[in-house]
């Protein structure tokens, strides 16, 4: 493992713990579960023995992945496959340090297993422990497959999670003619899967190669060759059955004998490249018109076409939801349920009545000129004037929006003139001892419940 030096080392607390078992397996480089240890790291235990007697040696073995490394017993200790230069034993009066040297690096990405068998010298104490480590990853990832899921997509499979550096590092070129020529504008990686996102569209059938330059794995590994190219071919869209435009065959056949150079042949097929692809594009009208599957970029659209009146601010299901109901909101124009229905729709608040207007007027005998005497509307005005009640305060936005739908959608003759909310709890002013006074700050309110 790498070495660190440090200026200075403080220990700020120290716990005592009490073990029993004899001898210890107290240091182990690499340790158990590390991650990432590098292919050329040599393999490191110690062992200690708390009592006077000691470590013996003689009686120590080791073994990685099963195979035997290092037996004290032998002469020389170290088996042929950890007997490089690094390779050391180290024995003191209570511990002893044994250092293990891969001749061959090992595998990436493997999980190392290391058994350690030990007994101390006066034969009372016995070891037999496993732990295990990974080695770094080397593996560089490699390309295994890809299809095209639409005109302008590929998609790659890798064996391996993997990351894009540069997605104008991976290449596309053609394998046969005619074919458009592509590039990749957008990669996306997500685990082993990558969407390429092309250019323009790619020639229906036509064989490409795709060569994923400039991806690596979580650590950093380059695709290589020869495992960094793949064909695939172009995709073809669905069509019906019995469909038959063949612009080839729609030639008389003079012209199509006298094309003994096949440039004929090569340039029609150019043009039936275009033909298919717009004949495509008449085959997905069905999903634009449809509310529920149109792209998000053509709801915009259908309620322009629809006419809606409404200038909210909507997410896209908002408006597929609206596109959906626009026209029966249109003909429930100037009802009462209609009105009900659109702000239940837009505010989700509940209308609880729709009810004619309630002035005040002069009360003959009691109002006083000058005092309480309000100017009503007319018999004509207040005939068709009204007022909406809501079941909850609103906000100043709930406040705005109401306000347009009713006054779309109420008859052209009505007048709508205040909106009603529900009052306020009212506060109660109870008694305070040693402040309130009896007929001074004294308030008659109903008892709680």
């Amino acid at each position: 493992m790498s070495e660190v030096e440090l200026p200075s080392l403080i220990l700020d607390a120290v716990a005592a713990v009490v073990a029993n078992a004899r001898p210890l397996l107290v240091n182990r480089d690499p340790a158990p579960a590390e991650e990432a240890v590098p292919l050329t790291a040599a393999i490191t235990v110690e062992l200690v023995d708390p009592e006077p007697a000691g470590v013996s040696a003689s009686a120590t073995r080791l073994w990685v992945d099963d195979v035997l490394a290092f037996d004290g017993g032998a002469t020389p200790p170290f088996t042929a496959s950890f007997s490089g230069p690094r390779a050391n034993v180290t024995e003191t009066g209570d511990t002893l340090r044994i250092t293990l040297d891969p001749v061959t690096p090992l595998a990436s990405a493997a999980t190392v297993v290391v058994r350690v068998a030990s007994q101390t010298k006066d034969g009372a104490g016995v070891l037999d422990e496993t732990y295990a480590f990974v080695a770094e990853d080397r593996t560089a990832p490699r390309l295994l497959a890809a299809v095209a899921t639409a005109p302008r997509t590929f998609r790659l499979g890798f064996d391996e999670p993997v990351v894009i550096e540069d997605a104008a590092q991976i290449l596309i070129r053609a394998r046969t003619v005619p074919a458009v020529p592509l590039t990749v504008v957008e990669a996306h990686a997500a685990g082993t899967i990558v969407d390429l996102t092309l250019s323009t569209e790619a020639t229906p059938d036509a064989l490409y190669r795709v060569r994923a330059s400039g991806v690596t794995d979580a650590h950093g590994n380059l695709c290589l060759p020869p495992f960094d190219e793949v064909d695939v071919t172009g995709f073809r869209p669905a069509r019906p059955v019995t469909r038959r435009f063949d612009l080839w065959s729609m030639l008389p056949k003079h012209n199509r004998r006298a094309d003994v150079t096949g440039d004929l042949a090569r340039f029609i097929a150019c043009l039936q490249e275009i033909t298919d692809l717009l004949l495509a594009d008449v085959d997905r009208y069905p999903d634009i018109f449809d509310v529920e599957r149109a792209p998000p970029a053509f709801l915009d659209l259908i309620l322009q076409d629809l006419g809606n009146p409404f200038p909210f601010e909507l997410d896209t299901l908002g408006k597929r939801r609206l596109a959906s109901v626009l026209v029966e909101m249109y003909r429930q124009k100037g009802t009462a349920i209609g009105v009900k229905n659109a702000i239940r729709f837009f505010l989700g608040v509940d209308i609880k009545a729709i009810t004619p207007l309630a002035a005040t007027a002069l009360a003959l005998g009691e109002a006083e000129l000058g005092v309480d005497w309000e100017l009503g509307p007319s018999d004509r005005f207040a005939r068709y004037a009204f007022d909406v009640k809501v079941g909850r305060v609103l906000s100043a936005t709930e406040r705005r929006q109401l306000r347009a739908i009713v006054e779309y959608l109420k008859p052209a003759h009505t007048h709508f003139v205040s909106l009603v909310e529900p009052l306020p709890a009212p506060t109660l002013d109870d008694w305070e001892l040693g402040e309130s006074l009896i007929g001074v700050t004294t308030d008659l309110h109903l008892s709680r419940p």
